[in-house]
C-alpha cells in the first residue's frame, strides 16, 4: 500500500515556473513506476509524465515535452514534476500515481493502470 500526497501547486503567470512535489509513504515506492496526471475542468484525466522506478527512464506527453521534468529520490521517496515556461492551457488538478507493478518499466499512459493516487494540487496559470 503507497500512499501519496502532492504539494507544491498554487497561481503563476504564463511563461512562469513551478515545481510539485509528491511524498509518498510505504517500503515499496522505489520498486514503482511513477507518473503525473492532471485534470482540467469538464476533461478527462490526462497524463503527463511517468518515471521508471529505477528513475532511468522517463516518458513524457507530447504537449508538455521539453518543458516539464519528471525525476524521483528513492531514498526520500518523492517524485517530482519541474514545471517551465507554462502555459494557459496547462491550467488544471495535477495528480501523482504509483504504477503498482513492480519493476515495469514499459511505458502507460493509461490511468486505469495505476493503482495509487495522491489527491490533487491545483496549478493555475494566468495569461
Amino acid at each position: 500500500q503507497v500512499q501519496l500526497v502532492e504539494s507544491g501547486g498554487g497561481l503563476v503567470q504564463a511563461g512562469g515556473s513551478l515545481s510539485l512535489s509528491c511524498a509518498a509513504s510505504g517500503r515499496l515506492f522505489s520498486s514503482y513506476a511513477m507518473a503525473w496526471f492532471r485534470q482540467a475542468p469538464g476533461k478527462e484525466r490526462e497524463f503527463v509524465a511517468r518515471i521508471a522506478w529505477s528513475g532511468s527512464i522517463t516518458y513524457y506527453a507530447e504537449s508538455i515535452k521539453g518543458r516539464f521534468t519528471i525525476s524521483r529520490d528513492n531514498a526520500k521517496n518523492t517524485v517530482s514534476l519541474q514545471m517551465k515556461s507554462l502555459k494557459p492551457e496547462d491550467t488544471a488538478v495535477y495528480y501523482c500515481a504509483a504504477d503498482g507493478r513492480r519493476y515495469y518499466n514499459s511505458p502507460d499512459d493509461r490511468a486505469a493502470d495505476y493503482d495509487y493516487w495522491g489527491q490533487g494540487t491545483q496549478v493555475t496559470v494566468s495569461s
